[in-house]
C-alpha cells in the first residue's frame, strides 16, 4: 500500500506545480542566505584563529557555504521543472530526469540536517581548540621579534581587552609561563638572575599579568605584579580583586562567544532544512501524480501521488526476498551422485556395435 496517497485532479496539479515553482525560487534564496551564513562564520573564525588549533573547526563554514551553492544551483533546476509540469506535454522531457533530480534532492537536504546537527555538537571540539590554541598563543606572547609570532601579542592584547577576559582558563595561567622576552630583562640585577636559576627551566616566572588584564572597572590604579604579595600594595586585598583583573578565562569567553552564534546559525539551517523537506515533499508528489496521469492517457482524468509506492515494511520484504533468491542463485549442491547417470539415461542411449571384418 503507498505511503502519503493523495488524490489530484487536473487543476490541483496545475496548481501544485505553479507553488513549488515559486517555493523553489525561494529555496534559491535560502541557499543564498546559507552561503552568507557559512561566510560570516568562516571570517568570525578567521578572527581569532591565531589563538586556535587547527582541530576541525572550519569544516563547518566549509560545509555551509556548499550546500548554500547546491542549493541555489539544485532549486534552481527545480523551478524550471516544476514550471514544465504543468503541462503533462512538457512533463515528458523530464519524465526521466525527475527520479535523479529528486534523489539528489533527498540527500542535499540530508546535508543540510547535518549542518544545522554539527553547528550544535562542535562545542566539545571547539573548547579543545580554544584551550591548546590559546595555550601556544600565551607561550609565545614574548615572541615579538620571531617571524610567524611577531603578531601574537598584539592578537592576545587585543583578545583579552576585547573579550574582558585573561589568561586561558584564569589569570593564574600567566604565573606559570614565562611572557616577558628574555631580551628585556636586566641580567646585571641579581633578584632576576636569582629568579632565572630558581626555575628549573631556566624561565623568568613570576606572579603578574601583562596590562590587558586589567579591568577599566578598577577604582585604582591597575596591579599587574606581586599578585600573590599583600604587603607589596598599599590597601591590597588578595581576595577581593574582582575589580582588578579581568576573572573571566579567554577559552571561556570565545567559547560562549562562538557558541551563541553556533546556535543561531544551527537553528536559521534547521529551519531552512524543514523548508526544503517540505518542497522535496510536493516535488515528489507532483512527480508520481505526473507520471501516474500518463499511464491513465488521459491528462484530463484524476491521478494519485504518493510519497512511497510501498510501505517501508513491504519494501523490507520485498528487498530481502531479492537479497535470498540471490543467495539460492550462487548455492552449490552438494551431493556427489549429481553428475552420476542413472540407469535409465543409460537404457535410453543405445550402443553402438561395429562389426569389424575378420580376413583369412
Amino acid at each position: 500500500m503507498a505511503v502519503g496517497k493523495v488524490t489530484f485532479s487536473k487543476a490541483e496539479r496545475e496548481k501544485l506545480a505553479e507553488v513549488l515553482w515559486l517555493l523553489n525560487w525561494i529555496s534559491v534564496v535560502t541557499g543564498v542566505i546559507l552561503f552568507s551564513l557559512g561566510l560570516f562564520l568562516k571570517v568570525e573564525i578567521q578572527k581569532w584563529a591565531e589563538v586556535m588549533s587547527e582541530h576541525g573547526t572550519f569544516y563547518v563554514p566549509h560545509m555551509l557555504i556548499t550546500t548554500g551553492l547546491a542549493a541555489c544551483c539544485i532549486n534552481y533546476l527545480g523551478g524550471q521543472i516544476c514550471l514544465d509540469c504543468a503541462d503533462t506535454n512538457k512533463f515528458l522531457r523530464w519524465k526521466l530526469v525527475m527520479m535523479p533530480y529528486i534523489v539528489c534532492t533527498f540527500f542535499f537536504t540530508s546535508c543540510i540536517l547535518a549542518g544545522a546537527l554539527m553547528c550544535y555538537s562542535i562545542r566539545s571540539q571547539l573548547e579543545e581548540s580554544l584551550f591548546l590554541g590559546l595555550r601556544n598563543a600565551m607561550r609565545y606572547y614574548k615572541d615579538t621579534d620571531t617571524p610567524g609570532r611577531c603578531y601574537l601579542k598584539r592578537t592576545v592584547d587585543m583578545l583579552q581587552i576585547q573579550f574582558q577576559c585573561c589568561g586561558n582558563t584564569g589569570y593564574r595561567d600567566w604565573f606559570q609561563i614565562q611572557w616577558i622576552s628574555s631580551r628585556y630583562l636586566d641580567m646585571t640585577n641579581s633578584a632576576v638572575v636569582d629568579r632565572l636559576r630558581s626555575n628549573v627551566e631556566g624561565k623568568y616566572l613570576m606572579d603578574g599579568v601583562p596590562f590587558s588584564c586589567c579591568s577599566t572597572f578598577s577604582p585604582r590604579p591597575c596591579i599587574q605584579q606581586h599578585l600573590n604579595n599583600r604587603t607589596a600594595h598599599l590597601h591590597y586585598d588578595q581576595q577581593s580583586q574582582q575589580q582588578n583583573l579581568w576573572r573571566r578565562g579567554c577559552r571561556q569567553a570565545l567559547l560562549d562567544h562562538y557558541t551563541g552564534i553556533m546556535e543561531s546559525i544551527g537553528l536559521t539551517v534547521l529551519l531552512i532544512w524543514l523548508f526544503e523537506l517540505l518542497v522535496l515533499t510536493g516535488v515528489r508528489y507532483l512527480q508520481t501524480a505526473m507520471e501516474n496521469v500518463l499511464l491513465l492517457g488521459d491528462p484530463d482524468l484524476e491521478s494519485y501521488g504518493w510519497i512511497l509506492e510501498n510501505s517501508l515494511a513491504e519494501m523490507a520484504r520485498s528487498n530481502f526476498n531479492i537479497i535470498k533468491n540471490l543467495g539460492k542463485c550462487y548455492q552449490v549442491d552438494d551431493d556427489p551422485n549429481i553428475n552420476v547417470p542413472t540407469a535409465a539415461a543409460e537404457r535410453e542411449v543405445p550402443s553402438q556395435q561395429v562389426q569389424v571384418p575378420v580376413t583369412s
